[in-house]
């Protein structure tokens, strides 16, 4: 039996829902569903059919690119309360992305699939109004890490990825190794761990057995 009451909470980030007609909301209803992932499971890939848009209950997934040497470089995380609307690709009218999102953590969701969301785009001007506003907001994001990627230093890439996750995670104590950091910045492992070396030689951070600890938080602003 669905969450009523957790659905109802949820569905309020869908700002086009008050502007649906009593039949296409019951279409709503009746297709949306609970889903929940596990750790590192890949929700979408290129390679396979767009599950929907998701409303994440609880968890993290990521949403990545890879290069053309197989380096993976993050483009943006979503978490509790967050529409993602790049998990229905195939909605979204000839925009293609060579993009993959994986549970970041164990999570689950609210999905509406992709084809009940066709539907509800094609049927109503909301709805695909949403799905293109959603979609840019992201966009933006992606440029923020083109730009972090063409125009930062390594030193400054790691540290605001340091101080995001000091801030999400709210602990100076990050369970992160080099490797995963490398793979959220799009950099290679070796020359991550080089640099975080003279991070932790200017007294900013402490780094080993796969923990991170923030020593300098003013230090870490004062790269950028």
């Amino acid at each position: 039996m669905k969450d009523q009451q957790g659905w109802k909470a949820a569905k309020q980030e869908l700002t086009f829902v008050d502007k649906l007609t009593e039949e296409e909301n019951q279409f709503l209803e009746d297709n949306v569903a609970e889903v929940s992932y596990r750790k590192g499971f890949n929700i979408y890939s290129m390679d396979c059919d767009c599950p929907g848009v998701l409303l994440i209950k609880s968890g993290w997934v990521r949403v990545y690119m890879l290069s053309r040497d197989g380096r993976e470089i993050t483009l943006y995380r979503m978490g509790p309360g967050e529409v993602c609307v790049i998990s229905a690709a195939c909605c979204l009218g000839g925009m293609t992305f060579e993009a993959h999102i994986d549970a970041e953590t164990d999570m689950e969701a609210w999905l509406i699939p992709s084809s009940a969301y066709r539907r509800l785009k094609a049927e109503n001007i909301y709805v695909e109004n949403f799905t293109y506003e959603k979609t840019v907001e992201k966009f933006r994001d992606v440029m923020w890490v083109m730009e972090q990627i063409l125009f930062m230093s390594l030193e400054e890439r790691i540290a605001i990825f340091l101080m995001d996750e000091t801030e999400r995670r709210e602990s100076r104590e990050l369970k992160v190794t080099q490797e995963q950091i490398a793979r959220y910045i799009g950099s290679a492992r070796e020359v991550v761990s080089k640099t975080m070396k003279h991070m932790a030689g200017d007294g900013l951070i402490k780094s080993g057995h796969g923990k991170v600890e923030i020593l300098d938080k003013d230090g870490l602003y004062a790269l950028l």
